[in-house]
């Protein structure tokens, strides 16, 4: 029987072209994060499970972890989400740590779920997470982080919106406004969750079974507003409204003018305290969410240490990208390798001199070493998708001049080491 040669389901082979598309992703991520004064950290893959029956909700911890027994006997699982880790690290070293506290990761993250458009088993996701920060200044720079990052990948605004609301008001208005028990306020706030991904039916059906027809028809008006401004009036007056009308305007202030409130946006996970987002892309082809966070003030403190608030969000791979190819945002991307050296004759140490010169002037230089035809070496270095080809054989080492050529415009010229490296690099700069 012959092994399969496919990955696992739900997991994704990268060859050296989808790693290139990775590695553009990851470092316009890296570059945004840390211009803003953000640092990378990481952490182990598994995790004892602990940290995820606490307040990451059930159907994760349920239904989407990969638990298992360790052969000591302990209850872990590959990391599902990154919040709890960077929270136990905070915990850690609560009291060495310099607030505020400004930290990034892109880690690989694993969850056992049908696998479907924009959703993997496995996938990447970038985190920024700011500590230290009780003030709505948090969510500012944390949404405008995310927004400068959709911008830094050429998209415009009204490729997305930015989709706000407050678990603060969501628990006044189920707790203390319909006076509904906690559980059914957990519950409720769940159904909300997949408002959206439901049918409006049974939507409707599954919130009277948990709240009656009668609270169920009020709620569901509630759910209807499309502004703050259309909430009863009871409701209005509570204090998370203003701090949403009040993020909403600094972000508006701030360049970000694609924000808006949205009520029925809950975030599923149970450490969400104040204000979450979600960000939506407007495209009729791929109508989603396709990334959010929000601030979680007490998920440190489960860890034994002294709380701190805490604001972030994670923008995973699977969905960027799509969002990336339904706008005709991916720009191409380039082969590593600068140039490709075609061995007329073979090898020597003459003709070693000249890569290793190639090489000490900055450029990425792959040689081929296979002593097949010098057509046969040319189609490999466009089968990699190589731009530059040089030839070298005795007469070029002889002469000191080389054959450098364009394999995009089939363009050829005479040219030194020096000269070759410069017109390598110039091209470089122009792409």
């Amino acid at each position: 029987m012959s092994l399969s040669t496919q990955p696992y389901k739900g997991a994704r082979d990268f060859y050296p072209p989808e790693k290139r598309v990775q590695k553009y992703l990851f470092s316009v991520m890296r570059k945004v994060a840390e211009s803003y004064g953000y640092e990378e950290y990481d952490a182990p893959i598994i995790e004892p499970i602990d940290i995820y029956l606490a307040k990451s909700s059930n159907e994760i911890v349920n239904e989407q972890t990969y638990a298992f027994d360790d052969r000591g006997g302990r209850k872990v699982t590959l990391r599902p989400e990154m919040t709890p880790t960077v929270s136990r690290m905070v915990a850690a070293q609560r009291q060495e740590l310099a607030y505020p506290l400004r930290w990034y990761s892109i880690p690989n993250l694993w969850r056992y779920e049908r696998p479907q458009r924009g959703r993997l088993r496995e996938h990447w996701q970038l985190n920024v997470d700011i500590f230290g920060v009780t003030g709505l200044q948090a969510e500012l720079e944390i949404i405008e982080l995310a927004n400068k990052l959709l911008l830094c990948y050429k998209a415009t605004p009204d490729m997305y919106v930015i989709r706000i609301n407050s678990r603060k008001l969501v628990e006044y208005i189920l707790k203390d406004y319909f006076k509904f028990e906690s559980d059914t306020v957990l519950k409720c706030i769940r159904l909300i969750d997949r408002k959206n991904k439901i049918e409006n039916d049974e939507f409707k059906n599954l919130l009277v079974e948990l709240t009656g027809e009668e609270k169920s028809v009020e709620l569901q008006s509630v759910l209807e507003a499309v502004s703050l401004d259309s909430l009863p009036e009871d409701i209005k007056q509570h204090s998370s409204v203003n701090e949403v009308k009040d993020l909403l305007s600094l972000l508006a202030r701030n360049g970000v003018e694609n924000a808006t409130f949205d009520i029925t946006l809950m975030r599923g996970f149970d450490y969400y305290t104040d204000i979450v987002f979600e960000v939506f892309d407007n495209h009729p082809d791929n109508p989603r969410a396709m990334f959010g966070g929000g601030r979680y003030d007490g998920l440190v403190g489960l860890f034994g240490a002294e709380p701190v608030a805490s604001v972030g969000f994670g923008m995973g791979d699977v969905t960027l990208l799509d969002f990336l190819i339904v706008h005709d945002l991916l720009p191409p991307v380039h082969s590593e390798t600068d140039a490709y050296v075609v061995l007329v004759n073979e090898i020597n140490d003459q003709t070693q001199q000249v890569i290793t010169s190639l090489r000490d002037a900055g450029l990425n230089v792959a040689v081929d070493l296979s002593t097949r035809s010098v057509d046969s070496q040319l189609k490999t270095a466009i089968k990699k998708g190589i731009d530059f080809v040089v030839f070298i054989g005795a007469e070029e080492i002889s002469s000191g001049q080389f054959t450098l050529k364009n394999l995009l415009t089939r363009e050829e010229t005479k040219a030194s080491v020096a000269d070759i490296v410069t017109t390598i690099k110039n091209n470089a700069q122009k792409q």
